[in-house]
């Protein structure tokens, strides 16, 4: 994952006001627990106007990528919320999601700013990333969930 890529999607995120939450094994290295990953996972809030904000992000950084028309608010909105955008980089993949079933979403997720390089990212909090993956069948969700509990001194509940 290049860093310097990585960056540029946040400031762009940032310019256009997306409202969103990273997750996931990203947002776990934001807080000291470190695990190997290919993509970054966000929850955005759940409005078209929302995903036209992602959309104008995603062509700032990836101004000539065709496939980013193919985000629709239709799908984030719909049965399924949940849309992989892979950019003509190859380096990175994101996950884009406005809803985890009934148990997430931007609106009921715990999250908090931490400012890199002067870009303010909106990241979930450890005793949110560890509520989302303590319960999941996911094996590798659940050793995260267990990291997250040593790491914060997190209750079960």
């Amino acid at each position: 994952m290049d860093r310097d890529e990585v960056l540029q999607v946040f400031r762009a995120f940032e310019a256009e006001g997306l409202e969103y939450v990273l997750i996931g094994a990203a947002a776990m290295g934001f807080h000291g627990v470190v695990r190997a990953t290919e993509d970054l996972d966000f929850l955005i809030r759940s409005t078209a106007e929302n995903v036209e904000r992602l959309k104008r992000a995603f062509r700032q950084v990836y101004d000539d990528d065709p496939n980013i028309d193919d985000i629709s608010a239709e799908d984030l909105l719909g049965e399924y919320p949940a849309v992989r955008y892979y950019p003509p980089s190859g380096d990175l993949y994101f996950d884009i999601l406005t809803r985890l079933g009934q148990a997430a979403s931007f609106e009921n997720v715990e999250s908090m700013v931490m400012e890199v390089e002067g870009i303010q990212v909106w990241i979930a909090t450890p005793r949110a990333l560890f509520r989302l993956k303590k319960g999941t069948v996911r094996p590798l969700d659940r050793q995260d969930a267990e990291a997250l509990r040593q790491r914060f001194d997190l209750e079960e509940r």
